[in-house]
């Protein structure tokens, strides 16, 4: 490597020490391992390290086309030194500023969209069901009273028939029609109960 290109990857190398340090403190406030599973923070440190590994290799390929040197894990620690000495506090005073902002932000836009959007929303459709079901108990109560005004104007009219039809049919006949149904009714009734008894046995039979 010349050197122009030695010093642009001990720098590159430096400040991948100082983002990994960030990164890193970033990771560890978002993990909270002592409310996770041990196999999930596992899991997620693997993860964490093969990103990191992957950064780093693909910012030093950028660099110099991926050429190691042992001073390269040196200025890499000396980064991550250099954070902690450093730029740590600050770095989490300014993320914890970010989080709380984030979140007094995304409970703004929820009190928003809760008391502008949904609670109208909410309003118009308790109105509209409240209209249709008025509407539906209206329109039932007019159709029970428009039954009750043909059942008795049918009855009204059709009550000179009746009459009539009583006069004219004879008193025997009437009596002979009574008396075919209550026959009728029996037969279907003796029908049934033989129909019963007879499944009975082929069911016991089986």
């Amino acid at each position: 490597m010349s050197l122009p290109v030695q010093f642009y990857t001990l720098m590159s190398m430096i400040g991948m020490g100082i983002a990994f340090g960030a990164m890193l403190d970033t990771y560890q406030r978002f993990l909270k391992r002592g409310t996770r599973k041990s196999w999930i923070v596992f899991l997620n440190d693997l993860l964490f390290w093969c990103i990191q590994g992957i950064i780093i290799f693909y910012v030093l390929f950028q660099v110099n086309f991926g050429e190691l040197r042992f001073f390269l894990f040196l200025a890499l620690l000396c980064g991550f030194s250099a954070y902690q000495a450093l730029f740590k506090q600050v770095y989490q005073n300014v993320l914890e500023t970010l989080i709380r902002l984030v979140v007094h932000t995304a409970g703004l836009i929820y009190k928003m969209v809760y008391f502008m959007v949904y609670k109208p929303l909410k309003g118009l459709v308790l109105i509209v069901v409240s209209i249709l079901l008025y509407v539906y108990g209206l329109l039932l109560a007019l159709v029970k009273i428009a039954w009750k005004v043909v059942k008795w104007t049918l009855k009204t009219v059709f009550k000179p028939f009746t009459w009539i039809l009583k006069r004219i049919i004879p008193t025997s006949v009437t009596k002979f029609v009574i008396q075919l149904r209550k026959k009728m009714a029996g037969y279907l009734i003796k029908s049934k109960n033989t129909m019963i008894k007879v499944l009975s046995r082929i069911h016991k039979k089986r």
